[in-house]
């Protein structure tokens, strides 16, 4: 089961960050100090670096490959066999809105996939398929906070922020097709 804490950090922090290689790619992750606030999926190490400036401009980046090693284990691992799931701790940061469908999104069992309109009908507050759709694509947790068990309503697989490729091969990986 993992962990979640949620963070509105306000002033300039650093975030640790590592790289490691999984079945559908390179992840990076980064953490705080209260858990990971990033785990990317691609092909090119710095192109994901660029990316996680991007989602942190306000933050300062320090590598730290060998303090991670535990951390990125378990990403790895997460990535490699998502319906096992994982213990990480994690910092979810984003707007009321996207916590609450990101947390709706942990409780979809692994093998299992629900419709962004099915999503949008289960919050504590008022939201559409769309808006479901951009907090899935606003998330900077991969398979942790399993976007990629979400489908539309016809039970097809859509976009993806890490490719729908990869959306595809979890969703397998699961047992799902």
């Amino acid at each position: 089961m993992m962990t979640s804490q949620i963070s509105a950090a306000t002033e300039r922090e650093s975030l640790r960050f590592g790289y490691g290689d999984a079945a559908l790619g390179t992840i990076v992750v980064a953490a705080s100090a209260q858990g990971v606030v990033a785990l990317f999926i691609g092909e090119d190490s710095a192109r994901l670096l660029r990316d996680l400036k991007d989602a942190f401009p306000d933050a300062d980046l320090v590598s730290d490959q060998a303090g991670l090693a535990q951390t990125i284990a378990k990403a790895v691992a997460l990535v490699d066999a998502p319906h096992l799931g994982t213990d990480l701790a994690l910092d979810l940061r984003g707007s009321p809105l996207e916590i609450a469908v990101w947390k709706s999104l942990q409780s979809i069992r692994p093998g299992d996939t629900q419709t962004y309109g099915a999503i949008a009908r289960s919050l504590p507050m008022a939201a559409t398929a769309q808006e479901v759709g951009s907090a899935c694509a606003a998330n900077r947790v991969a398979v942790a906070v399993p976007c990629h068990r979400v489908v539309k309503s016809d039970g097809s697989i859509s976009g993806y922020r890490w490719g729908v490729q990869r959306k595809r091969r979890l969703i397998n990986m699961e047992g799902v097709a």
